[in-house]
C-alpha cells in the first residue's frame, strides 16, 4: 500500500511538471502571435496633427441651443434609425452668425508641411489652425481638395517636421491587423486597434472610392486621420463610419492611401482632380433581371440608360447591356464599376465586355474626363390625360408630348407615360404614376397602341425586364405577369 501511495504522488508529480511544460510554451506561442502596436505608436504617432477649424455658421435662434446644441460636433441628437454614414461635424441650422468649430485629424506627409486630412473636416473653413505634437499650433493654408474623395490637401509653414510612411493599400488582407490615431472627442493622440473588415466597399453616394472597411474604433474627431498597418505605413484616412447613434458601433471606412495619393498628385501638379468617365446610369443585376436577360446568375453592371454624346454612346453601349468584364477586370456588382472608371486615364481605350440579349458581346470605349457636375435632365411627368389602360397589369399609359420628351432627354418615338396605376403587375414590379416606360422584354416602347400590343404578347409567369425613366434617373424594374 505504501509503494502503491509513492507511485501515485510520482505519477501527480510527472503529470503536474508535464502539464507546466506544455502550458507555458502554448501561452508564450499564443502571445507571440498577437500584434505589438508599441513599436508603431512610437515610430508614427509624432506625424499626426490634431486640426480644428472656425467659420461663419448660424447658430440657433435666441433661446435655442448653442451651435452644436451643447454636443460634440457630429453627435446628432436623436438620431433617426434610418441615418447612414453620418458625416462627423455638422452645421447648425437658422438664427444669427456665429463661430462655429470642429475639430478633425491629419498627418504630415512631407517635412516641409504638406499633410493630409478629410475634405469634409475643412470644408468651408475659414480658419484652419493644426496642432503638431510639441504643441505648436500653425495655421494651415488649403492647397486643394476633392470632394468626390473626400481628400483634402494642406500646407503649413514649417520645416523638418516628422512624416509618415506612405504605404500600398491594394496589399491589404482581409483579417489583417490595422491601428488608427487621431483626436476622437480632441483627445490628441488617442490609439485604436482593429482589423480589416472588408475591402473595396462602396457605399451610398460615394461612388468614385472602394473603402477600406475595419472594425476599429472611430469617432467624431477620428476624421481624415491615418490608418496604420503594422509596419507603420498609412494604408488610409479614415473617413466614415456607420453609425445610428452617431458614435462607434463597429463599422468604419477608410479611404485608401493609393487613391488619396493619386489626389494630392493631381492637386500639386493641375489644381484639380480629373477622373475617368464612361457615361452610363447603371444598378444592379437581380435574380428576377438575370433570368430575364438569359443569364446564369445575377452578375456585373446593368445600363439603364447612356447618356447622350458620352464615351457610352460613342462605344454603341445601349440600355439593357449588362457590362461583366472593364479592362480586363471582372464587374462583380454595379458598385465595383464606378471606381473602376474614375481612375482609368482619360482618352485611354478599354476593352469591355457586355452581355447583349443573352450572349458576350466585346466593345471598345475610350474614357473620357467625368463632368464637374453630372446635369441629368429632370422633369415633372405628374399629369393626366387620355392614353389607353392596359389591364392585364393594371396600368394606365399615354403618349408624351413634345415638351415633356425634351424635358426627359428622350430620344424620338419611344417612351410613354404612367398616368394610373393600380393593383396588379405594374405595382408589385415597383412602376409608379410618372414613371416613363421605355423598354419592355429588351422590345423598345414607341408609343401607347404598340405598347398594349407588347403587353398582350408577354409571357405568363416569367420575369421580363422593363426599362423606365423617372425623375431620379433610368431603371430596369423586373414584371411578371400573373397566372390567371
Amino acid at each position: 500500500m505504501l509503494s502503491l501511495k509513492w507511485n501515485s504522488m510520482a505519477v501527480a508529480l510527472v503529470l503536474s511538471v508535464t502539464l507546466s511544460a506544455t502550458t507555458l510554451p502554448v501561452s508564450a506561442a499564443v502571445s507571440a502571435q498577437l500584434p505589438d502596436f508599441t513599436r508603431v505608436v512610437d515610430a508614427t504617432s509624432a506625424a499626426v496633427v490634431n486640426i480644428s477649424t472656425t467659420q461663419k455658421v448660424k447658430s440657433q435662434p435666441k433661446g435655442g441651443n448653442s451651435p452644436h446644441g451643447g454636443r460634440v460636433p457630429g453627435m446628432p441628437e436623436g438620431a433617426p434609425f434610418d441615418e447612414l454614414l453620418r458625416r462627423f461635424f455638422d452645421q447648425a441650422p437658422g438664427g444669427e452668425p456665429d463661430d462655429g468649430r470642429s475639430l478633425g485629424s491629419g498627418f504630415i506627409i512631407s517635412k516641409d508641411g504638406y499633410i493630409l486630412t478629410n475634405n469634409h473636416v475643412v470644408s468651408e473653413a475659414d480658419e484652419i489652425i493644426v496642432r503638431l505634437s510639441d504643441r505648436r499650433e500653425l495655421e494651415a493654408k488649403l492647397i486643394g481638395s476633392d470632394k468626390r474623395s473626400d481628400v483634402a490637401l494642406l500646407k503649413v509653414n514649417a520645416t523638418d517636421l516628422p512624416v509618415v510612411k506612405i504605404g500600398d493599400s491594394k496589399k491589404l488582407k482581409v483579417g489583417e491587423w490595422v491601428l488608427a490615431i487621431g483626436s476622437p472627442f480632441d483627445f490628441d493622440h488617442t490609439v485604436t486597434a482593429g482589423i480589416v473588415s472588408a475591402l473595396g466597399r462602396n457605399l451610398p453616394n460615394e461612388n468614385y472610392v472602394p473603402f477600406i472597411q475595419t472594425d476599429v474604433a472611430i469617432n467624431p474627431g477620428n476624421s481624415g486621420g491615418p490608418l496604420f498597418n503594422l509596419d507603420g505605413q498609412v494604408v488610409g484616412i479614415n473617413s466614415q463610419i456607420y453609425s445610428r447613434t452617431g458614435g462607434f458601433m463597429g463599422l468604419s471606412f477608410t479611404i485608401p492611401i493609393d487613391l488619396a495619393m493619386d489626389v494630392v498628385e493631381q492637386i500639386k501638379n493641375g489644381g484639380q482632380v480629373s477622373r475617368g468617365w464612361l457615361g452610363v446610369l447603371i444598378q444592379d443585376v437581380t435574380r428576377e433581371l438575370a433570368q430575364s436577360f438569359g443569364m446564369d446568375k445575377p452578375e456585373g453592371a446593368l445600363v439603364s440608360q447612356v447618356l447622350p454624346d458620352s464615351p457610352a454612346e460613342k462605344a454603341k453601349l445601349k440600355a439593357g447591356d449588362v457590362i461583366v468584364e472593364f479592362n480586363g477586370r471582372n464587374v462583380t456588382t454595379s458598385a465595383t464599376l464606378p471606381p473602376m472608371v474614375g481612375v482609368t486615364p482619360i482618352n485611354k481605350p478599354v476593352k469591355i465586355k457586355v452581355m447583349r440579349d443573352g450572349k458576350p458581346q466585346i466593345l471598345m470605349v475610350t474614357i473620357g474626363e467625368l463632368p464637374t457636375e453630372d446635369a441629368l435632365a429632370n422633369a415633372s411627368t405628374d399629369s393626366r390625360g387620355g392614353g389607353i389602360e392596359e389591364g392585364r397589369i393594371k396600368v394606365r399609359v399615354d403618349n408624351l408630348t413634345a415638351e415633356q420628351r425634351k424635358a426627359l432627354a428622350l430620344p424620338e418615338k419611344q417612351g410613354v407615360l404612367v398616368t394610373q396605376i393600380k393593383e396588379g403587375a405594374a405595382r408589385d414590379a415597383g412602376i409608379r404614376e410618372g414613371d416613363v416606360l421605355m423598354m419592355m422584354n429588351n422590345v423598345k416602347i414607341t408609343d401607347t397602341k404598340q405598347f398594349r400590343d407588347l403587353v398582350a404578347s408577354l409571357p405568363v409567369g416569367k420575369p421580363v425586364a422593363v426599362l423606365l425613366q423617372r425623375r431620379d434617373g433610368a431603371v430596369f424594374l423586373a414584371l411578371k405577369v400573373p397566372e390567371k
